[in-house]
């Protein structure tokens, strides 16, 4: 291990010991992408094409992007991951650094999460995973969880590995719990731990053939309060205390270039929402606010929509 991640591991310690005060801690989801634009998708074979436009890394996969968000609306944010001593976990590092998020990483010798987007021009992608940087028996350090867990309100769970084992100790500790399922089609078991363990669940109705049935089995099986199914243009279905109503899609604040990190960003407006006392249906009308600006963000940048313009936006909308 090169002499500078020696820096790293004591700033990650400082982080700990000063965590106190913690709004929300979110575990799993930090990583870099590899964003190319593409002329259109699905992409037809080719030999080679040519991408005028560059091939950008950037640092910002689920939970970084729901950090992002979080600490853009004003809301003390600490984020635990697994991070290799490669150069796209030095881009992670410095994202957090530049935003201002605290991080706590955890020496990850497979190496740093990265996929590649690929991005169409009205702004659908394709997400390409690398699943080789991670191993079976990664766990997050139970004292370090525990101590983090104790100075937060909230705990949002990426699905990544190895998040799903932090859930008994997220419990333990009383701190709420939401999670993000994205594409799940309902049946995966992988998702299940985390479907029906948070008070909270935000599912992607994209492959989901009856999103209704899916939510209300989630909310009948867990312990899920709210489960907010999002639709993109459609806008978002929301089911609390038994009752399915339906929240339109905002208006994008300029043009559509790229869906990344939009329900990265519902989700995090709608936190915002939660842990200010406000009614489900605002929580999802902030969460759709915050997610149609992002979809104005392009896909190199990593940019959330601040505090002052979601509130601004939310009280030009009807209740």
């Amino acid at each position: 291990m090169r002499a500078d991640n020696e820096t790293t591991e004591s700033t990650s310690t400082e982080n700990i010991e000063h965590a106190e005060d913690i709004d929300v801690l979110v575990l799993g989801g930090a990583g870099v992408d590899t964003i190319v634009y593409v002329p259109e998708l699905p992409l037809p074979y080719a030999d080679s094409y040519m991408i005028d436009s560059g091939i950008h890394a950037r640092a910002g996969q689920t939970g970084d992007f729901v950090a992002l968000g979080l600490a853009a609306l004003g809301l003390r944010t600490h984020h635990l991951d697994l991070l290799g001593d490669d150069p796209e976990g030095d881009l992670v590092r410095a994202l957090h650094r530049d935003k201002d998020i605290a991080l706590t990483a955890i020496p990850q010798p497979a190496g740093t999460k990265r996929a590649v987007n690929l991005v169409g021009p009205d702004g659908r992608r394709l997400s390409l995973y690398d699943n080789s940087r991670g191993r079976p028996d990664d766990r997050f350090p139970e004292d370090i969880l525990r101590r983090l867990a104790a100075a937060s309100r909230h705990a949002h769970v990426s699905i990544t590995h190895p998040c799903a084992e932090a859930l008994p100790v997220l419990r333990e500790a009383g701190v709420g719990i939401s999670t993000d399922l994205h594409n799940w089609d309902g049946e995966n078991p992988y998702h299940e731990a985390f479907a029906y363990e948070a008070d909270v669940v935000f599912v992607s109705v994209t492959a989901l053939t009856d999103p209704e049935t899916t939510m209300r089995r989630i909310a009948e099986r867990g312990r899920a309060e709210v489960v907010v199914a999002t639709a993109g243009a459609k806008g978002a279905y929301l089911l609390t205390d038994g009752e399915l109503t339906h929240v339109p899609a905002a208006v994008p604040p300029g043009p559509v270039v790229d869906s990344n990190g939009a329900g990265d960003a519902f989700a995090s407006a709608f936190l915002f929402g939660r842990l200010g006392g406000e009614p489900p249906h605002r929580c999802a009308e902030y969460g759709a606010l915050a997610g149609a600006y992002a979809c104005t963000v392009p896909a190199t940048e990593s940019a959330a929509m601040s505090r002052d313009a979601l509130l601004a936006r939310a009280a030009t909308t009807p209740r």
